[in-house]
C-alpha cells in the first residue's frame, strides 16, 4: 500500500476524448409529448362512437321521467299556493308560464338550427351524386338551393350576381358546381381559413407562454369548440348549443372515419422538432403540436360544414395552416 501525502494539491482530473460528442444539449431533439396526442386520439373516438339502443333508451326515460316528476310537482306547488295565497299562487302561475314560453323559444331555435345543419348536409351529398351521375339538372337544383341559403348574405352579392351572369353558358354539371364553388364559396372558405389560422395561434402561444396547469387544455377545448361553430356559421349552418354539440359531434365522427386523427403524426413531430424554440423549450414544442391539432380539427371542420365538397377550388392543409399560424410567432420569441 502507497502512502498518499495528505498535504498535496488535488486538481480537476481531465478526461480526454477521441471524437467530439455528435449532439449537444442545444441540438437535440426536444422530448415528444405524446400524451398530448394520444388523449386527443382517445376523446375523438370516445366522442365519434355511437350510443348503444339500450343506452338511447335509458336517456330517452329518464328525461321523460325527469319532465313529468317536475310537472306535478310544480304543479301541486301552484295549486296549493293559488288555495292558500291567491296573489301568490297566480305570480308564480304567471312566473311558470313565462319560464314555459321561453324554453318553447330555445327549442324551437334548436330545431331551426339542427334544419339548417341538415340542409346543409342534404346540399352536400346531392352536389356529390350529381357530380357522379354527371346530371346536370340535378346539379342545377343543387345550386337553386345554394342561393336560397345564401339569399341574406349581403357580402356574397358580387358572387351571386356572377353566377347568375355566367351559370346559362355551362353545360355540365362539374361546370356548374365549380361555377358555384368559384363564386361563392372561396370567400367564404378564406373566412373559415382565418378562423383556424386564429384558433391554431391562440392554443400555440398559451401553450407555450402560460405555465398555468391545465390553461393550455381549457384553451385548446374552448377555441375548438368555438372555432367549429364560427365555420358552421360561415358556411350557413348557425347553430345553438346542441347543434353545437351536433356538428362537433360530426366533426370527430369525420376525424375518425377517415383516418385524420392518426394521420400526419410524423409531420406534427417534424413541425414541433424543427423550430429553434421547440429546441430550447419543450412548451414551445408543446405550443406547435396542440396548435398543430386545432389546425388539423379545422380542417375537418371545413369539410363536414362546406355545402359542396372540394372541386375547383385548393383543399385546405393542415402544414399549410400551421405554416401561417405560426409563422413569426415562435421567430420572434426566439429573437
Amino acid at each position: 500500500m502507497t502512502e498518499q501525502n495528505p498535504g498535496a494539491k488535488r486538481g480537476p482530473i481531465l478526461i480526454e476524448l477521441d471524437e467530439e460528442p455528435t449532439i449537444t444539449p442545444s441540438t437535440a431533439d426536444p422530448v415528444p409529448d405524446l400524451a398530448r396526442p394520444a388523449a386527443m386520439q382517445r376523446v375523438a373516438v370516445l366522442a365519434a362512437r355511437k350510443p348503444s339502443a339500450l343506452a338511447r333508451w335509458f336517456w330517452r326515460l329518464f328525461a321523460a321521467l325527469f319532465a313529468f316528476t317536475v310537472s306535478i310537482v310544480t304543479y301541486d306547488a301552484i295549486m296549493g299556493l293559488i288555495a292558500a295565497h291567491p296573489v301568490l299562487g297566480y305570480v308564480a302561475l304567471g312566473l311558470t308560464g313565462a319560464f314555459v314560453l321561453v324554453l318553447a323559444a330555445i327549442a324551437l331555435r334548436e330545431l331551426s338550427a339542427f334544419a339548417r345543419l341538415k340542409r346543409i348536409d342534404t346540399l352536400q351529398k346531392a352536389a356529390v351524386d350529381a357530380m357522379g351521375a354527371a346530371d346536370l339538372k340535378a346539379a342545377k337544383g343543387v345550386t337553386d338551393k345554394l342561393l336560397s341559403v345564401y339569399a341574406h348574405r349581403s357580402e356574397l352579392n358580387w358572387g351571386k350576381d356572377r353566377f347568375r351572369e355566367r351559370e346559362a353558358e355551362v353545360f355540365d354539371a362539374d361546370g356548374l358546381l365549380g361555377l358555384a364553388e368559384t363564386e361563392l364559396l372561396v370567400p367564404l372558405d378564406a373566412s373559415a381559413r382565418r378562423e383556424v389560422e386564429a384558433a391554431a395561434r391562440q392554443v400555440a402561444a398559451v401553450t407555450a407562454l402560460v405555465p398555468l396547469a391545465l390553461a393550455d387544455v381549457f384553451t385548446a377545448l374552448t377555441a375548438n369548440l368555438r372555432m367549429i361553430r364560427r365555420i358552421a356559421e360561415i358556411y350557413g349552418g348557425r347553430s345553438g348549443t346542441l347543434g353545437s354539440w351536433r356538428v362537433t359531434k360530426s366533426v370527430l365522427t369525420h376525424l375518425v372515419a377517415t383516418g385524420a386523427v392518426a394521420v400526419g403524426d410524423d409531420l406534427i413531430g417534424t413541425m414541433a422538432g424543427g423550430g429553434v424554440m421547440a429546441k430550447v423549450s419543450r412548451r414551445f414544442g408543446e405550443g406547435v403540436v396542440n396548435g398543430a391539432l386545432t389546425a388539423r380539427v379545422g380542417v375537418a371542420a371545413i369539410e363536414v360544414c362546406r355545402p359542396l365538397p372540394f372541386m375547383k377550388a385548393k383543399k385546405p392543409s393542415v402544414s399549410g395552416a400551421v405554416k401561417r399560424a405560426l409563422t413569426g410567432l415562435f421567430d420572434k420569441g426566439a429573437g
